[in-house]
């Protein structure tokens, strides 16, 4: 099968990370996934939670938003502190995925801010958004490390998420908005370098799927993740803390 933009099905859209897409914030990535794109920056602040001080632990979270033209129609930006529940339910799913391959207790008490801005959406923006975040992460903490520390006694692992689905019981890696809206099962992985499982997100719609399509999603995704977390290593080159 050929699918209307002309990969196959196990291929991934062209992928791409540009470092320090900004010069203020310590880790900046503009990260691309055939259309869809995504700002991921990583700030460090000198402060935790009030349930976290005084323990030494340090803390990371997540926001995400779709900027006003990054859909066909406009999107009203979020205003007064109010999401729309999309919006939280991608952001704490970045944070968990960050937080995952992250040592807070080495941290010291110090939060690690994630901030994805959507540029344009085509499908797949929670997976780039984590894709990048990890990149502007590993950076931000390379840029603090006189204070923090050196990174790979904080960055236990690489994480990295894809999607996949079901169309037509043809098992798609990777689907843009085209393939997503008409997908019968679609299913968001996020899993870290060394093969271990964070989240996963499965979905029919107005279908179900048996044992065996769900291995078979499972593993084209990690034939997917094991190619994202090779181009995160790429990009990040000297950088990488995991060797």
């Amino acid at each position: 099968m050929t699918r209307h933009d002309g990969r196959q099905p196990d291929q991934l859209r062209p992928l791409s990370f540009r470092r320090r897409w900004t010069r203020q914030a310590p880790g900046s990535v503009l990260v691309r996934l055939g259309r869809t794109t995504v700002l991921c920056t990583c700030c460090i602040e000198p402060a935790v939670p009030p349930f976290l001080v005084g323990t030494g632990k340090g803390w990371l979270t997540a926001e995400y938003g779709m900027l006003p033209g990054s859909t066909a129609t406009r999107k009203p930006r979020d205003r007064g502190g109010k999401l729309d529940g999309r919006s939280v339910e991608i952001q704490r799913l970045i944070g968990r995925s960050l937080r995952a391959v992250v040592d807070l207790a080495k941290l010291g008490e110090r939060t690690l801010w994630i901030d994805c801005d959507v540029l344009e959406a085509d499908g797949g923006t929670r997976t780039a958004s984590i894709n990048g975040a990890f990149v502007a992460l590993v950076d931000a903490l390379a840029a603090h490390k006189s204070e923090v520390g050196p990174v790979r006694e904080i960055v236990r692992d690489s994480v990295a998420a894809v999607s996949v689905g079901l169309l037509g019981d043809v098992a798609l890696l990777d689907l843009d908005y085209e393939e997503d809206k008409d997908a019968e099962v679609d299913m968001n992985l996020v899993m870290t370098g060394s093969g271990q499982f964070v989240e996963v997100q499965g979905t029919g719609e107005e279908a179900t799927f048996s044992r065996s399509q769900l291995d078979r999603l499972l593993k084209l995704g990690k034939l997917g993740i094991d190619q994202v977390t090779a181009q995160q290593r790429h990009s990040l080159g000297t950088q990488w803390p995991l060797d």
